[in-house]
């Protein structure tokens, strides 16, 4: 199994709050961090906290601040970007134009997908959405996403992408019937494909777990747990499969992944996991044995310390927040 596709099949992106920004100049429009208050509501009702954010550039030029980057970044017609959670962001037709609107404002006041801001000058149009990610506690985005994602309209190898953008602009400006369905897989796709950019052209500044994949040896070892997750797995046999010694290989892992190899595959057997709890005829037995556990004590245990609930309750809540939507 490709790690990749993966954690892509893994995650479950969600779009929502789908809207094209018709904005006149002045104008300006700021992304802030949740509060720690949101934050805390999310994770008690288990609801996603994690939320990434894009936006299409399809008509006219503006500027983007990204908190981190000390200069504002031009954009024109075609660009794209992708926001990790957390990053905060103001475009604005000028640098020196003072932000007067949130993108929750923006998508609270639109009539049905189309909002509108500024002052009556020369126009600029703006697709953009967020993106949540289901079971948020484990984070496995945060593997992929770099704080900031900016695909340049000229950019090399980005036709595909460019397509979906294109779709997903015209599916939001229409409101043909099933629009709103399109649009949410649309957006889906073009994070994907967001992403598949931004590794092919910047390799060199992947964000460390990716350096790790496309590394000829730990990659071999990352491509193995994800292949084989029901393997007992040691440090000694990862190793093996990198071709390296014992302590070449766990050193490099953790200077690239953050985390011990162990550690990395009890997260992601965790991850998996949670996937099989929704398939509601799998037995906790059945669940333990797929992602290498003999025993449901012990997969319960360490499913418990992992995810902060046991089976019971992550698939309890997780019936709530389905009811809810």
């Amino acid at each position: 199994m490709d790690p990749i596709t993966d954690i892509f099949r893994t995650m479950h992106v969600n779009a929502f709050g789908l809207h094209r920004l018709e904005a006149t100049a002045p104008w300006g429009v700021r992304q802030e961090n949740q509060n720690e208050e949101e934050v805390a509501l999310s994770n008690k009702e288990m609801k996603p906290t994690d939320q990434a954010h894009f936006a299409m550039l399809s008509r006219g030029n503006c500027w983007l601040s990204v908190e981190g980057i000390a200069e504002p970044i031009p954009l024109t017609g075609g660009d794209c970007f992708l926001l990790a959670p957390g990053t905060s962001i103001v475009i604005r037709d000028n640098p020196r134009t003072r932000p007067k609107w949130t993108f929750h404002e923006i998508g609270a006041g639109a009539n049905g997908h189309v909002a509108q801001c500024g002052g009556g000058g020369a126009p600029t149009t703006i697709v953009c959405g967020s993106l949540s990610f289901d079971r948020a506690g484990l984070k496995p985005i945060a593997q992929l996403l770099p704080r900031f994602i900016l695909i340049k309209a000229d950019q090399a190898q980005t036709l595909a992408l460019h397509s979906t953008m294109q779709a997903l602009a015209s599916e939001m400006a229409e409101q043909a019937p099933g629009s709103g369905v399109v649009a949410t897989r649309l957006a889906e796709v073009l994070f994907i494909q967001v992403l598949r950019a931004y590794i092919a052209s910047e390799p060199e500044r992947n964000p460390g777990w990716l350096r790790a994949v496309f590394d000829p040896q730990l990659g071999q070892a990352l491509g193995a747990i994800h292949d084989r997750l029901d393997t007992a797995w040691t440090v000694e046999s990862l190793a093996e499969e990198a071709g390296m010694s014992r302590s070449a290989f766990a050193a490099r892992f953790k200077q690239l992944l953050g985390q011990s190899p162990l550690e990395y595959v009890t997260v992601w057997r965790m991850q998996k996991a949670m996937q099989l709890l929704e398939q509601r005829d799998r037995k906790l037995i059945d669940v333990a044995r797929s992602v290498g556990y003999e025993s449901d004590a012990a997969f319960s245990k360490a499913f418990k310390r992992v995810v902060g609930a046991n089976t019971g309750e992550y698939v309890k809540r997780g019936d709530q927040n389905r009811r809810q939507i």
